[in-house]
């Protein structure tokens, strides 16, 4: 293995191969253990899009609140799911399956679409033309704006879905979709988690899904893999120690030296990236 592969799998910690229920264990404790640690907190917050890690990072979630309302006896403790489409999105079926497996305590809807096309127009008067591209980080903001809203009022903490995977692309809105209080997923590829899911009964339509971010208005639901250039398999490969052909490793470790800067952020003078 070389020496950048083996960086990387040291800093993400991805295990070439995992025992699902004693990760799904590990998951749930560390969210107990935050909890416990900071005892003003009784709520977690978490946007629902009806993909593979939002389903698994929102199960983990609400099995954790239920363990802490019965070993607390604090019926305070709560799961919040919260839908954030922009406006009515394709793939609304597949989110509200995800909410049935979930079965979260408190479901919401909050429709970010209001929200973006007003400041898209304000930004438009104020002569700055705003991008598909661009648009589509900024609806990735505004839904974690949401929930850092929801969290505020409830006494709680926003999860995020980060796994090894996305983490080593930078597939992920800096400050959107990639800030979080806590990361339940960290050090897991895509493979694995679908091995959790499965595990804890999901749907098989549910990890089989096709990956997509799908923020772009001109460019609804395209493929992860079709925007990064890799597949997941190779990527999942990767981080697990093994070989992968020699345009799949360029293209890794191209996305992962370009995103650098979202895995270490905001940078300050004593950083060595300025310099």
């Amino acid at each position: 293995m070389e020496s950048l592969q083996k960086a990387i799998i040291e800093e993400l910690g991805v295990k070439p191969q995992i025992d699902p229920q004693e990760e799904i264990r590990k998951s749930i404790e560390f969210m107990k253990s935050y909890l416990y640690k900071y005892p003003f907190l009784k709520t977690l917050v978490l946007g629902i899009s009806g993909g593979q890690d939002s389903t698994l990072a929102g199960r983990l979630a609400q099995l954790t609140m239920e363990e802490m309302r019965n070993e607390t006896k604090d019926e305070h403790y709560q799961f919040v799911a919260v839908r954030l489409p922009y406006g009515e999105q394709a793939d609304e079926a597949d989110a509200k399956k995800a909410l049935d497996f979930i079965q979260p305590d408190i479901s919401l809807r909050v429709n970010i679409k209001p929200a973006i096309d007003a400041c898209v127009l304000s930004l438009s008067e104020a002569g700055i033309a705003i991008s598909d591209f661009n648009k589509g980080n900024m609806k990735a903001r505004q839904r974690m704006i949401v929930q850092y809203a929801i969290a505020g009022e409830q006494s709680g903490a926003v999860i995020g879905t980060d796994h090894a995977a996305e983490n080593i692309t930078g597939f992920y809105t800096k400050y959107g979709d990639g800030g979080a209080d806590i990361l339940p997923l960290f050090r897991l590829n895509k493979r694995q988690g679908k091995a959790l899911l499965k595990e804890l009964g999901s749907p098989a339509e549910l990890y089989t899904k096709i990956p997509t971010a799908d923020l772009e208005d001109d460019k609804p639901l395209v493929a992860d893999e079709v925007a990064l250039g890799v597949t997941y398999e190779d990527i999942d490969d990767y981080v697990e120690g093994k070989k992968v052909s020699d345009k799949a490793k360029a293209t890794i470790e191209g996305w992962y030296k370009k995103t650098q800067h979202k895995r270490h952020m905001p940078i300050s003078i004593f950083d060595d990236f300025w310099k």
